[in-house]
């Protein structure tokens, strides 16, 4: 069965819906969670579904990502995953630790990408007057949030919505989206998955 590690960096809400997905329709096994913080709440969540943890603090490391890197890299190589899905890792990662696992790391990232990579995404979708945001799953590659595309979910901007109410409504989606495309990645299927707010999976 295809082995998949998840590397979070808080308290892992997409962690535990990929891994509930994963033992409900075993498509996959969760091999290992880790964190880049030691605290991370999702770590204790990981435990208490008897997945395997590991937690290496970056902030030893400073500005030296190739050595934060090659310390987390020991437990991922250790637990042998096929892919690497990234749920949550508020860490960018150096083009070499990419190439390692390129074609076999997901990442989910809060806006309808290519629209607004990096941070403060909700906010920026309103500051613009979008219509519509939502949250998208893709290949990680060296160019941050840039990979293929392979699912997104559509989230309608209400009158009214702050980036905070906005967060809240694209976050159920991501519980949904991430799952969905994951299982669909290891069967094969690259193709685009696009889900509306309320569409069936």
């Amino acid at each position: 069965m295809t082995r998949v590690a998840i590397l979070i960096s808080g308290g892992g809400s997409n962690m535990v819906r990929l891994v509930e997905a994963m033992a409900a329709r075993r498509f996959a096994t969760p091999v290992l969670v880790a964190s880049n913080d030691p605290a991370a709440g999702g770590l204790a969540k990981a435990r208490a579904m008897d997945v395997p943890v590991a937690a290496v603090d970056h902030r030893p490391f400073g500005r030296d990502r190739a050595g934060f890197e090659a310390a987390i890299l020991r437990p991922i190589l250790v637990a042998e995953p096929d892919i690497l899905c990234l749920a949550g890792f508020m860490r960018v990662l150096t083009p070499d630790f990419v190439r390692r696992f390129e074609g076999r790391m997901l990442n989910i990232h809060p806006s309808l990408l290519p629209k607004y990579p990096g941070l403060h995404t909700h906010q920026r979708a309103l500051d613009a007057g979008d219509t519509q945001a939502g949250c998208t799953v893709h290949e990680v590659t060296a160019e941050l949030d840039a990979g293929p595309i392979l699912g997104q979910a559509i989230v309608p901007v209400q009158p009214g919505d702050t980036a905070e109410s906005l967060a809240a409504r694209v976050l159920v989606e991501e519980h949904r989206l991430y799952p969905e495309t994951l299982a669909r990645f290891v069967a094969g299927q690259r193709a685009p998955l696009i889900l509306g707010q309320g569409a069936p999976v």
